[in-house]
């Protein structure tokens, strides 16, 4: 079936299902990355703790490599389905090809920065004498696999928003499976700790990649990956990185709060509020990366429709959204606040650490069932073109907001670990209240534009 067939006349819901579910699916796999490194470190004889908190020390850097992946593929992504929508199909491939160039370049640019100043930054980032071993023990490897991290994670979203979500979600699975049997392999069989996790990692990530670079050169995708259009197209590229700026944000900054977290916490509260945090962050990835695999579902049929001039269809895609991602958070945020226990014994079964953690849980996740909200609309600003809002509610919530009051909350409380942790939530409900009135205002002048433009 054609994609404008796929994509412009069936049923919302069932196209809804049909897309997102492989896409969530892919999303969760693709957390498993991190977090079977973590449970297995974790659980390392004697050194657990210290080398879990050492390689949560890497997450900033990780995250970063992972926004580039962003700032290329979920930009470009809404581009492509907008260009098929509206019939242009080989600017749709010229689109996809010229994003593939910019990932391999800044993959390399990556690598080296990386390679050169990556231990200095680990000690910035909240690595203490007691950790960097560990910490550096990790990425010294983990960064070499970065065009693998670039490619797969990238050229993956092309996939998807052409509507091959299964195609997309077994290049993730494939990976994870490969990471869940390599992990105790390198870590415990070959006695290479830390190292042996980064290890695992890049080879699953570089068995991702070969699997969806070989599926967009072949026959069965609608837009292919071509030399002939291997191109650094800065017209092709700057409004893709337009898009892709929104999300780009929302990932770098997260390194950046997980720097800020990292540093105050272990100010105040030493190593096992870091290793706190690393539990909390992964927890926290937990409740994104679904989140954010709804929206990927939702994009192609959203800026298709868009692009088509279907105000009707592009209103169910919007809604359908928003009410599944508020229903998924707010069922997390009741598993957590319930069974905080068993979440944290994934991780680590050390009684301090078990302790503290669960205490800093009830704090950091006081309300993340309204984030859904918060994540369905940002997404829906880029769906849907709108890339200054969506870049204005990223830097909202996290640079105006948390990391502000990260720092200013310990001056007004006693516990000042505590205050750190409070910054969440606070951060939060002001965020999701005011994305939720631009999005309202916003998203009914699109719909009434479309209609005046169809009558």
């Amino acid at each position: 079936m054609e994609n404008k067939e796929f994509l412009g006349t069936e049923k919302v819901s069932k196209l809804f299902v049909k897309l997102a579910v492989p896409t969530i699916v892919a999303q969760l796999v693709n957390l498993l990355y991190n977090m079977v490194d973590r449970i297995y470190i974790g659980h390392m004889k004697d050194i657990g703790s210290l080398a879990l908190t050492g390689v949560g020390v890497c997450m900033p850097v990780i995250m970063i490599i992972s926004a580039f992946a962003c700032l290329i593929g979920m930009g470009g992504a809404p581009q492509v389905s907008i260009s098929l929508g509206k019939g242009e199909h080989e600017r749709a491939e010229r689109i996809m090809n010229c994003c593939f160039m910019f990932l391999i370049l800044i993959s390399v640019i990556l690598t080296v920065f990386l390679r050169i100043f990556g231990d200095r930054l680990l000690l910035l980032f909240g690595a203490s004498e007691n950790t960097i071993p560990y910490a550096s023990a990790y990425m010294n490897i983990y960064v070499l696999g970065t065009l693998f991290v670039q490619l797969s994670l990238g050229m993956n979203m092309f996939i998807t928003c052409q509507g091959f979500t299964k195609i997309s979600m077994l290049s993730v699975i494939i990976g994870a499976v490969m990471n869940i049997i390599l992990d105790p392999i390198f870590i415990f069989g070959l006695d290479m700790g830390v190292r042996g996790a980064a290890m695992a990692t890049i080879v699953s990530q570089a068995v991702s990649a070969v699997w969806i670079i070989r599926f967009l050169f072949g026959k069965k995708t609608g837009i292919k990956l071509q030399k002939r259009f291997f191109k650094f197209d800065f017209k092709l590229i700057l409004p893709c990185m337009a898009l892709g700026v929104s999300p780009f944000i929302m990932q770098s900054t997260e390194s950046i709060l997980n720097i800020c977290f990292n540093s105050s916490l272990l100010k105040y509260g030493g190593d096992i509020a870091v290793g706190a945090m690393t539990i909390l962050s992964t927890l926290m990835q937990f409740s994104l990366l679904p989140l954010q695999g709804m929206s990927q579902g939702a994009q192609p049929i959203t800026s298709y429709n868009l692009g088509a001039g279907k105000p009707e269809r592009v209103k169910q895609s919007v809604m359908l959204l928003l009410k599944v991602c508020f229903a998924y958070s707010m069922l997390f945020w009741i598993t957590l606040m319930l069974f905080p226990t068993f979440y944290v014994k994934l991780f680590n079964s050390n009684t301090e650490l078990v302790t503290y953690t669960q205490w800093a849980m009830r704090i950091y996740f006081a309300v993340l069932g309204i984030f859904g909200v918060q994540i369905a609309c940002q997404q829906s600003f880029i769906a849907l073109g709108n890339a200054k809002s969506s870049v204005f509610l990223a830097l909202l919530r996290k640079v105006i907001l948390l990391i502000p009051l990260i720092y200013i909350l310990p001056h007004f409380l006693e516990n000042k670990a505590f205050a750190v942790y409070l910054a969440e939530p606070v951060a939060d409900i002001i965020a999701v209240s005011t994305t939720s009135v631009m999005f309202y205002k916003y998203f009914k002048k699109v719909l009434n534009n479309m209609q005046k433009k169809n009558n």
